[in-house]
């Protein structure tokens, strides 16, 4: 661990002193009753999505009967489920304090995702809307015995679903939206237990923000949380702690096109969901407004006319409020939730650059682009991928060009540094090596310096020009985009000596060559003639755990520098 301040150090020696105290000495009864359970049961109802009436007692019967819908999964965890148990690898790990947690070795422990998945228990908040649907007693009765056996599976402080502050917030706000939709359904004994636990998660929080060791959406979800548990239990500094923290974080986290710092579109969808629930819990004002405004335009931009989130960057497969569906679509719910809460639409705009995120979004007729030209996120870049230069590509509504998602975290290391490396996005490679350098699974090193040279959007024409600078080399590329077709120049310049220079084109489609030209659905692409041309399988993943087949189009040159390589896209209607 490297402690980068005397305040850090004295703030994480405090942090530990506390937990101490908290593990030695629990107190176990909250101070004061619940209150403003209805104000959240408002703010839930305003902010869950409406499911079909059928489709929600499906989804709550299957988890009445254990399987678990996680990630591309289901889980059948059989009649007594194992809280602390990877069920994927068949993993389970103990009850040591949770500092001693070893929660990212996936050959100790299994898949921390997997487990943390389960444990954040959205499940149950499902089961409580089916009970507010039907009044079927066995939904209510599946909540109380799974909150009762989690509580005898997971003492306070101790294992591996006590690990991740963010996680224990994750919980605590299904446990009070359970709570909140609920009421006075609740039998009076599980609604004092859930309540003193409650207490627990708070006191937990208070004491373990990630100020230093994640002060991303890790920061801001449990700040939410505290911010949360501190107006249902009517806990002063728990509330305004909360709401400042949240506040600091705004012009920290949130770049002036609204965009989310971490330079990943799940983790943007994350960040506007924290905030649409802080605009509705707290006191709003005029900046929470143009804030959560501004986030909003942001991702109607990079969804594009198809309403479809692209997956640019890290996607960790959950969602705050609603972690099931397809993951292409939360993009467009978030934007439904922003617009029940400001009272208005946010359409996708013609074309726009999104310049502080480096994102440019480009809409010509049928044709959709977006272009990734900012850089690596701040820090170790945790949920950056190599992808600069890259672009998503769709004509008619179809997918020509993808990004390839994230698939694990942590589980499979060679997978990992696969799916965020530059070989499975559509960008140059040279010499075989990512833009930076990849450490672990969540820090890069030597990244590269990304700049816009020139943006020129006009009715019909538009034209972008950008460059990257990693380890001496020079990648300048530009874009010429018309509503029939897109030109792409790529320019290598840097040390002498020959080079291997790679292009890719990472597509979902079934790719039909024919010398330097490549049929895909609607489009053609005309490539170099004069270079080595293949096409490689590839995968790419819409949500966290899954993998789905694709095609990888690799164009090959060896060369002294500087080297130049087009490739030409036309399309088709027909």
């Amino acid at each position: 661990m490297k402690l980068r301040s005397p305040a850090e150090y004295v703030f994480r020696l405090r942090q530990q002193a506390s937990n101490l105290a908290l593990l030695l000495f629990p107190k176990k009864r909250p101070p004061r009753p619940l209150r403003h359970l209805d104000t959240y049961r408002d703010i839930m109802l305003k902010l869950l999505p409406d499911i079909p009436r059928p489709e929600l007692i499906a989804l709550a019967d299957a988890i009445g009967a254990h399987r678990f819908p996680i990630f591309a999964t289901e889980l059948d965890t059989g009649p007594a489920i194992d809280w602390r148990k990877d069920y994927l690898t068949q993993r389970t790990s103990g009850l040591q304090y949770f500092r001693f947690v070893p929660y990212l070795d996936a050959a100790r422990v299994g898949d921390h995702k997997v487990i943390w998945e389960l444990n954040r228990h959205q499940h149950l908040i499902v089961l409580a809307r089916a009970f507010d649907a039907t009044n079927n007693a066995a939904y209510l009765n599946e909540i109380t015995a799974q909150l009762s056996s989690w509580r005898a599976q997971n003492p306070f402080l101790r294992g591996i679903n006590w690990a991740s502050a963010l996680e224990v917030a994750f919980r605590a706000f299904s446990w009070l939206a359970v709570l909140a939709l609920l009421g006075d359904r609740l039998p009076g004994v599980d609604r004092d237990a859930l309540h003193a636990d409650l207490y627990r998660h708070g006191r937990y929080l208070e004491h373990n923000l990630s100020v230093y060791f994640s002060p991303n959406t890790h920061l801001l979800g449990e700040s939410l949380a505290l911010a949360a548990l501190g107006r249902v239990l009517d806990i002063q500094r728990w509330r305004e702690l909360g709401d400042n923290v949240l506040r600091a974080q705004r012009p920290v986290q949130l770049r002036s096109d609204g965009g989310y710092f971490e330079q990943s579109t799940y983790y943007h969808v994350y960040a506007l969901d924290m905030y649409l629930l802080h605009h509705l819990l707290l006191e709003p004002d005029a900046e929470s407004e143009a804030l959560l405004t501004n986030m909003s335009g942001f991702l109607a931009a990079v969804m594009g006319p198809q309403r479809r989130l692209p997956l640019l960057g890290d996607d960790d497969g959950g969602n705050l409020f609603w972690p099931y569906g397809e993951r292409a679509q939360f993009g467009r719910i978030a934007l439904e939730r922003a617009s029940r809460v400001l009272g208005r639409e946010f359409p996708a705009p013609p074309s726009a650059l999104l310049a502080a995120t480096g994102l440019a979004a480009v809409t010509l007729g049928d044709l959709f682009a977006l272009v990734d030209c900012g850089p690596f996120g701040p820090g170790g870049a945790g949920h950056s991928h190599s992808d600069t230069l890259s672009l998503i590509l769709r004509f008619l509504d179809q997918d020509i060009l993808i990004d390839p998602g994230t698939f694990t975290y942590t589980a499979d290391l060679a997978a990992r540094n696969l799916f965020r490396g530059s070989s499975v996005h559509n960008t140059v490679r040279i010499d075989a090596r990512d833009q930076a350098d990849p450490v672990n699974p969540f820090r890069w090193e030597n990244k590269p310096a990304v700049k816009l040279v020139s943006w020129e959007p006009r009715d019909e024409h538009a034209v972008l020009t950008a460059k990257c600078e990693s380890r001496g080399f020079v990648h300048r590329r530009e874009f010429h985009f018309t509503p029939d077709a897109l030109v792409i120049l790529d320019r290598i310049t840097g040390p002498p000596g020959p080079h291997d220079i790679e292009q890719f084109w990472h597509t979902p489609l079934q790719p039909r060559q024919q010398g330097n030209t490549v049929q895909l659905g609607p489009a053609t692409l005309e490539l170099a003639p004069d270079a080595e041309i293949e096409i490689l399988p590839g995968e790419y993943s819409l949500r966290y755990g899954q993998k789905t087949p694709s095609h990888r189009i690799r164009v090959a040159r060896r060369s002294k520098l500087p080297c130049e390589l087009q490739a030409r896209f036309t399309f088709r209607r027909s």
